[in-house]
């Protein structure tokens, strides 16, 4: 049995960070760009990876031919690791926001 899975087109959500901060820019202040730039990149990245495992799993439902179950159980996978990895970086940054609210002056 030779199972071959086709390469998903989508980058992962680290990839897609690591882009987006090097790609960059330098912004002035309020323009978006920086870490907000990179964060926003990652998040919609996350957000693409979760849409995509959706519309797979509803396809395989549907029973349609052209897309096959491990290629949804992959990007379901991937979503899940990217929301993961996510919530990992929300409280960290929440923790950090804390103690530095909590530093004596």
């Amino acid at each position: 049995m030779d199972l071959r899975l086709a390469p998903l087109t989508s980058p992962t959500p680290a990839q897609a960070f690591a882009r987006t901060a090097r790609t960059a820019p330098p912004a002035a202040e309020g323009s978006g760009g920086g870490f907000a730039g990179a964060l926003s990149g990652a998040l919609q990245a996350v957000s693409a990876a979760q849409n995509q495992a959706g519309a797979l799993q509803r396809e395989v439902q549907l029973e349609n031919p052209n897309v096959s179950l491990e290629q949804t159980m992959v990007a379901i996978q991937k979503a899940q690791i990217g929301f993961q990895a996510t919530m990992h970086v929300r409280n960290r940054m929440v923790q950090a926001y804390s103690d530095i609210m909590n530093m004596q002056v």
